[in-house]
């Protein structure tokens, strides 16, 4: 008598050959993308260990601090400019990740994304890396560590353009803001990783706060190199349907053309041939939509970045926890942002409005924010609202710059061009990355004045972030009011 199966064996071969290799990409792209926003998170959690109170610290024997009362801060960071000079360091970084994003998405259509993806994280790896042997090495040079921002900016534009290709290669748009959501956590599990990692080093020796991501970020790019499957052709895998079912978002956006006296007119399906061409960057700005989720996704990441940057600062300055503590903490913003961004997905995928639910969550969002001003000093940070915050949050700021992204950069007025993904994608971020830049520069402006005002300029960065979407909120809502009115009527006739 023949033995059946057993059930692990029988498991793995219920799936096919294509569904290994998707949930393979699925899962190194995740990899990759996690590591990416590891390397940049410990800066944040150094921060409040580069400049600290002295004076409720115990001196080392034989240390003469009577004229010294910043003995334990690391120069140049021990005057109370400090703030400023962080702020300098953020936006060295994320200045120049803006403005290179924009012409990484051209790159990203141009080389393989295996190489490209490799290059950029072995670059990123080396010069956070460098950041961190600047303590071992003893620099106090401003201008090294902001070269050091700068150059690691530039690398990391390297990552989301490919990451979110690659995805939108291997998907076609069905469940796209599920499992794009599902996905898009790696943001956050990135940022809470980075954060504990370097939680644990930077009480002791701040530096192996950034050497070990960059350990692990250079890491994965060796991974990338060996193992990432660019596209479905490559090994003989279906491709992906794009636009094989109905996609509320790009029908809401165009004119009322087919509608006659309540009935749809449809057209036959054609087979579109691909293009060889990469779209042009004028092109790409043109596609129905970009615009608006662009500067959408500008304030939306002013308010993500801002709380990215300054968040464990300011647990630690008006709560007064020690650096490690207010990190840990502040990961609780992560977690919640990878919930909000699963929800976003889900509720997008449901009722086919992707803008309305942006604006919804940025709505609710703004009030989540202010009590950051509700609970000031003393402030208890509650992980209720700390969990809530983040995904309200984070959530837009995850469906616009996959799902979203992925949808524009497919859309049907390209006829069939599967390498303008890259540059859509890359002018929305790049857009976003202007907020991610502008926001941790208010806050280090702004903070001298009082925390409030800080928290003042992120409800409103949410509140334009929702007047951007008005016109699309419209297009959808009047989509789905068509929609219920033919549904009626079809049934009344009947």
């Amino acid at each position: 008598m023949k033995s059946p199966l057993a059930p692990g064996v029988r498991f793995l071969t219920s799936f096919s050959r294509d569904s290994w290799y998707r949930g393979s990409i699925l899962l190194l792209t995740f990899l990759f993308y996690t590591s990416y926003h590891l390397s940049r998170k410990p800066i944040s959690i150094v921060k409040s260990q580069l400049h600290r109170n002295c004076s409720e610290l115990i001196p080392p024997a034989g240390l003469n601090i009577s004229d010294n009362e910043t003995w334990c801060d690391w120069v140049p960071f021990d005057q109370s400019n400090y703030k400023t000079l962080f702020g300098i360091l953020d936006n060295c970084f994320l200045v120049a990740y803006a403005i290179g994003m924009f012409f990484s998405g051209i790159f990203g259509e141009r080389l393989p994304l295996r190489y490209y993806l490799s290059f950029g994280m072995l670059m990123s790896g080396l010069f956070t890396c460098l950041f961190g042997l600047g303590y071992y090495w003893e620099i106090h040079s401003l201008l090294f560590y902001a070269f050091i921002q700068v150059m690691n900016g530039l690398m990391q534009t390297t990552g989301w353009p490919a990451v979110v290709a690659c995805v939108g290669n291997w998907f076609g748009k069905g469940k796209r803001g599920f499992i794009m959501g599902v996905w898009n956590s790696h943001t956050s599990v990135g940022n809470i990783l980075g954060s504990l990692i370097a939680g644990v080093y930077v009480s002791s020796a701040w530096g192996m706060s950034f050497i070990v991501p960059g350990l692990i970020i250079a890491a994965t790019g060796v991974i990338c190199f060996f193992f990432l499957v660019e596209k479905p052709e490559d090994v003989n895998c279906s491709p992906p349907q794009h636009h094989s079912e109905t996609e509320p978002l790009l029908q809401n956006l165009r004119s009322n053309e087919g509608m006659i006296n309540g009935s749809v007119t449809t057209e036959s399906a054609e087979v579109i041939e691909e293009h060889a061409e990469a779209i042009s960057f004028v092109g790409a700005l043109c596609i129905p939509g970009v615009v608006e989720f662009s500067l959408c996704l500008l304030f939306a990441k002013l308010v993500s970045y801002t709380f990215l940057y300054w968040l464990p600062l300011y647990i630690s300055n008006v709560v007064h926890f020690d650096a490690k503590d207010a990190g840990d903490l502040s990961t609780l913003f992560d977690v919640g942002g990878i919930v909000g961004g699963i929800l976003a997905g889900l509720v997008s995928d449901y009722t086919g409005g992707r803008a309305t639910t942006c604006c919804v969550m940025l709505l609710f969002a703004a009030p989540m924010v202010s009590c950051g001003i509700v609970f000031h000093e003393p402030f208890v940070p509650h992980a209720g609202m700390l969990l809530l915050c983040g995904g309200l949050v984070n959530g837009p700021y995850a469906l616009i710059t996959t799902a979203v992204s992925a949808d524009l950069g497919t859309h049907e007025s390209l006829r069939g061009n599967s390498r303008a993904l890259s540059t859509v994608t890359a002018i929305i971020d790049g857009t976003g990355s202007i907020g991610a830049a502008l926001g941790p520069l208010f806050a280090g402006l702004i903070s001298p004045s009082g925390w409030n005002n800080v928290f003042y300029m992120l409800i409103s960065a949410d509140i334009l972030a929702c007047l951007f979407l008005s016109r699309l909120v419209f297009k959808e809502v009047q989509g789905w009011c068509r929609t219920i009115t033919q549904k009626n009527g079809y049934q009344f006739d009947r």
